[in-house]
């Protein structure tokens, strides 16, 4: 099972993403980063969250800590913003913690440019993301991230925040296990993934008894698409496992070029440009210097 905690200090809400994270302190003295029952991507995101962060780690891949986090928003009070403290008092009670990574930074193109990956160890990321229909990790919100490690070792990647996948899981009625896998901006996409290598590898690992044992860690409560928890947990699995078993038709084996992924966003744009109403491309500014231009594409683009 995974531990639980209180939390027992709000420090702050993180906007990067569209459910508004929290950092807290907990009993343990951890600091965790807090996904809310009351977001407005809902339990469903918890449940990816368990699973797929689960799966990677038993899968050899480095992801942090979770834990089941009981939450009372008297420990937020002095938090200033409406929208949030809305946020935090629908999600009173037991909701899910990532282990905090001091000193980590995001993973962004910029350090992709001169970051050293093993193709392998890319394919297992990609691997997994197709495995489980991650769609959320592209090359510009990569939900990776580079952490420092102590001595001389070379900071390593770090996976987190899988709440975009198990997309199947919001429409039962229509999920395909052998759907292929088509993600050509993926943010590994630019290391030559070994996928081929890193199915042979991990899709063996994917067994009845590994799926039994990462969906056993999701909460009951959290488990409301069928009659009883327990068949939704069955549900989970026969797709998880039918899906690996299928892993030669979604198998993605070719990512375009750092290069080719640069001129496909150069092309986008220069489109997105000529499209444009000249009015928005330059307006006055009125708060500059008479007759002042201010460019207003960098703002509404």
């Amino acid at each position: 099972m995974l531990r639980e905690v209180t939390a027992v200090r709000y420090v702050n809400p993180l906007r990067t993403g569209g459910s508004v994270p929290g950092v807290v302190e907990a009993d343990d003295l951890g600091t965790y980063v807090l996904k809310f029952t009351g977001s407005a991507q809902g339990v469903k995101a918890l449940v990816a969250e368990i699973v797929v962060g689960e799966l990677a780690r038993r899968l050899g891949l480095r992801f942090p800590e979770l834990v089941l986090a009981h939450f009372d928003p008297a420990v937020a009070v002095d938090e200033p913003h409406q929208e949030v403290q809305d946020l935090l008092h629908a999600s009173a009670g037991l909701n899910l913690g990532m282990d905090f990574l001091p000193g980590a930074v995001d993973f962004t193109p910029d350090i992709a440019e001169s970051f050293p990956l093993d193709p392998l160890e890319a394919g297992r990321i990609v691997w997994l993301d197709a495995l489980t229909v991650n769609v959320d990790r592209t090359v510009h919100s990569s939900n990776l991230m580079v952490w420092p490690t102590f001595g001389t070792a070379p900071p390593r990647l770090w996976l987190i925040d899988h709440g975009a996948a198990l997309v199947f899981h919001h429409r039962w009625e229509g999920a395909e296990p052998a759907k292929a896998y088509d993600f050509k901006h993926h943010a590994l996409g630019g290391y030559g993934p070994d996928t081929r290598a890193a199915d042979a590898e991990l899709a063996p690992k994917v067994t009845e008894e590994l799926l039994r044992e990462v969906v056993a860690l999701v909460p009951d409560a959290w488990l409301t698409d069928f009659a009883t928890p327990d068949e939704a947990r069955d549900a989970y699995v026969a797709y998880l496992l039918a899906r690996a078993r299928a892993s030669a038709a979604w198998l993605p084996t070719d990512f375009p070029s750092r290069d080719e992924l640069a001129a496909a966003d150069a092309r986008r744009a220069a489109a997105m440009e000529k499209g444009r109403p000249a009015w928005l491309k330059r307006v006055p500014d009125l708060h500059g210097k008479p007759g002042a231009e201010q460019d207003w594409s960098v703002h509404l683009g």
